[in-house]
């Protein structure tokens, strides 16, 4: 039985708090939705961009480690993150990408969409798909890009493989995705999802490459709530996945487990969200902690860079 409803997050690695923050409000437009800490690693932050409520499947999150080596994508990695927009935007994007100059891919069409790629200030590898489905969504209408034409949400995950068959089993029979089309090496999944409801696996795969800066860390699907969390768990334990205890991420709990080509999956709870400690029109205007480093938080707020200075 399938329980995913599609992708929850995305997590990679920066580099330059203030630089990837930067980039990812004001060049792409998309709102800080949670400012918090790596609760592994309190002196790094960990910041959640999204839609206006931070809804999930519209969320990219990051660990800041500055002192981190530049990564490369490698198999066994989440290779590119793609982020759904409006049919009509691409005239907007590509001049307002070329304003900020970022060296963007000319625009080109795979599975039926048209794509403009590009890559962050770490070179993590991104997507804007002209979707369709992004029609019918309102986009944030407080935020540096105009409403009509800002990202709606994530569209989707590369993954690169070296043999796609494991990751792709997993998706269908476990994740709730189901194989829709192929193109060469290429094996598109898709979801009912609103949005995070596109999985792509390469495979083959052969780059070789390392964790660090510019890389995905790991990526979510999500689930109803932590009963549906539990059964899944038990599903995957029943077939011979090592999954993690339930964790407790403040803004959903979290089950983590590596798919068979190595990639780091997570199993994360829709609720309680990200107005648990804010109101909806403060999301994201102050750092927020876990109960147990509250007693930290002068220490914590001391080591942590100013993100708008």
């Amino acid at each position: 039985m399938s329980h995913s409803k599609g992708i929850h997050h995305i997590t990679a690695v920066a580099g330059d708090p203030k630089e990837n923050h930067r980039f990812y409000t004001e060049v792409l437009g998309l709102r800080l939705v949670k400012k918090t800490v790596n609760f592994d690693d309190p002196s790094v932050y960990h910041l959640y961009y999204g839609d206006a409520s931070g809804n999930p499947g519209t969320i990219l999150t990051f660990f800041p480690w500055e002192h981190l080596q530049d990564g490369d994508p490698d198999r066994g990695q989440v290779v590119a993150v793609s982020f759904s927009v409006p049919t009509g935007s691409k005239t907007f994007w590509l001049d307002h990408l070329r304003e900020y100059g970022l060296d963007i891919e000319e625009p080109f069409s795979r599975f039926g969409k048209e794509i403009i790629g590009l890559q962050d200030p770490d070179g993590l590898h991104l997507e804007l798909v002209l979707d369709p489905k992004a029609n019918i969504f309102d986009g944030w209408s407080d935020g540096p890009i105009p409403q009509n034409y800002a990202i709606r949400g994530i569209h989707g995950a590369t993954l690169g493989e070296e043999n796609y068959s494991g990751a792709g089993r997993l998706l269908e029979d476990d994740l709730g995705f189901e194989l829709t089309n192929q193109f060469d090496n290429r094996y598109l999944y898709e979801s009912d999802a609103d949005f995070g409801a596109t999985v792509e696996i390469i495979d083959g795969f052969d780059l070789n490459g390392r964790p660090g800066k510019g890389t995905v860390h790991h990526i979510a699907f999500r689930v109803e709530d932590e009963k549906e969390q539990q059964s899944l768990r038990k599903q995957l334990l029943n077939k011979g996945y090592y999954l993690t205890e339930v964790k407790d991420r403040d803004y959903f709990k979290s089950v983590y487990f590596h798919e068979p080509g190595g990639i780091l999956f997570e199993i994360a709870t829709d609720p309680p969200g990200f107005t648990r400690d804010e109101e909806p029109d403060e999301l994201g205007t102050s750092l927020k902690l876990p109960d147990w480093l509250e007693h930290e938080r002068s220490i914590i707020e001391k080591e942590l860079p100013t993100l708008n200075s």
